[in-house]
């Protein structure tokens, strides 16, 4: 079985809460630079292969920047995130901008940056043109339906709210050609956190075949091919992570075969993960509060739910150590808990952990992705720091805790006298 390793001490994660304050997420430099180097070692024979992170996966403009320098573009799926990404310094087609349900506002400001804009419905083909004007190049998200299988987290494809049928692509496509549209995308994502590489091998051979047919029939040729993300990273210590050289040679393969052995040009290959990006190289640290003792044992952190949501939402593992006791005996059964007026608000139920106490410092794994980035603030509860693990071994704040006046920032305190209850 793998073991789950921490990038810091215990001195050194003790010596950071002396400064920084628990709980809060930190992330490892060192192994997201040695991680994203990985991904495009993978697929260099692509010469031009481009990782596109997924910024909803950890919103922060350090990380971004760090990427950025490592070749990365932006995938971005908000207005916000689009300013995020144009602060940062990413221009034109380093920014793709993939959305659902989307408002003018965001087509006209992606369309203002140079994004390549990735439609994820027909009907947003006019939308687009009255709104913003058609770019001179277009990406269409597909929707394979029930030929795919999707996963918990997406769902099956027939069920999902995501993209184009097959039909509405060959539509999709000859509209966009009349409308003097030369350059096309195309992109799917159909699933989230998978660890089975065949799966992204299916993937590319549905996506180059179906370029290789739309070309023909429809008079076009594609630019590049989107195959999402979706890479999941190994949460639990017995899992292996997915195998990015048998994931680019099955890719290679069916790209010769599907694509280029069809007649279709040699063309660009894109990813947009952000999960096994950032995620494995992220870590809650909180302390525990209380030892709780009724029908249950708990352990009771001083982080809950709002600073890591995904045990909650899909009763999702995630590795917790303890810094101070890693070679005492996993003999003690807990659930560990935050303070949210939610029953749900667990890190862990029936966890095997060593004797715990109050003070201990505990260190949640896998929080790199998904993490901060779905906070919330029912119950009042306030969002916490990020920080940077440098490679040096310094540690930069990269975002500070929130504090009570930044969660009344947006309430008018001044009209409230006048207010007539």
């Amino acid at each position: 079985m793998a073991q789950k390793t921490l990038p810091f001490t215990l001195e050194q994660i003790e010596k950071i809460t002396q400064e920084h304050p628990t709980p809060f997420h930190i992330y490892d430099e060192k192994g997201i630079r040695e991680n994203a180097r990985r991904l495009r070692s993978a697929f260099a024979w692509n010469p031009g292969f481009k990782e596109y992170f997924a910024v909803k996966a950890c919103p922060n403009p350090y990380l971004m920047k760090l990427l950025m320098h490592e070749g990365f573009g932006m995938d971005c799926s908000s207005l916000p995130e689009l300013l995020l990404a144009e602060r940062v310094g990413a221009t034109g087609e380093n920014i793709m901008f993939t959305s659902n349900d989307t408002p003018a506002d965001e087509y006209v400001t992606a369309k203002k940056l140079g994004a390549v804009i990735n439609l994820d419905d027909i009907s947003h083909i006019p939308f687009l043109e009255s709104c913003a004007g058609l770019p001179e190049m277009i990406c269409l998200r597909y929707n394979p339906g029930p030929l795919k299988g999707g996963n918990a987290i997406i769902g099956h494809p027939e069920q999902a709210k995501y993209g184009f049928t097959r039909d509405q692509l060959f539509e999709g496509y000859r509209q966009l050609k009349d409308k003097g549209i030369r350059r096309f995308g195309l992109h799917t994502m159909v699933a989230s956190n998978e660890l089975n590489p065949q799966y992204f091998i299916d993937t590319a051979e549905i996506l180059f075949g179906l370029a290789a047919e739309i070309a023909q029939k429809v008079g076009i040729s594609f630019e590049f091919i989107n195959m999402g993300g979706g890479i999941g990273i190994p949460y639990r210590p017995e899992q292996e992570p997915v195998d990015l050289a048998a994931v680019s040679n099955g890719v290679r393969s069916a790209y010769e075969q599907r694509l280029l052995g069809k007649g279709h040009p040699g063309l660009k290959i894109y990813l947009e993960c952000g999960r096994m990006v950032t995620g494995p190289y992220g870590y809650l640290v909180s302390r525990v509060r209380h030892i709780k003792k009724t029908y249950k044992n708990y352990v009771g952190l001083d982080s809950c739910m709002a600073n890591l949501m995904r045990p909650a939402l899909y009763g999702a593992y995630h590795h917790i150590s303890v810094p101070a006791k890693v070679d005492q005996p996993c003999a003690s059964v807990y659930d560990v808990t935050g303070s949210l007026c939610e029953n749900n608000d667990k890190f862990a139920i029936d966890r095997s952990l060593p004797e715990m106490a109050p003070g201990d410092l505990v260190v949640i794994h896998d929080a790199g992705a998904h993490g901060h980035a779905m906070g919330f603030q029912y119950n009042g509860k306030l969002r916490s720091a990020e920080l940077l693990l440098r490679e040096d071994g310094s540690v930069v704040q990269i975002r500070r805790g929130e504090t009570p006046e930044d969660y009344f920032a947006t309430l008018d305190f001044g009209a409230l006298a006048a207010f007539k209850a």
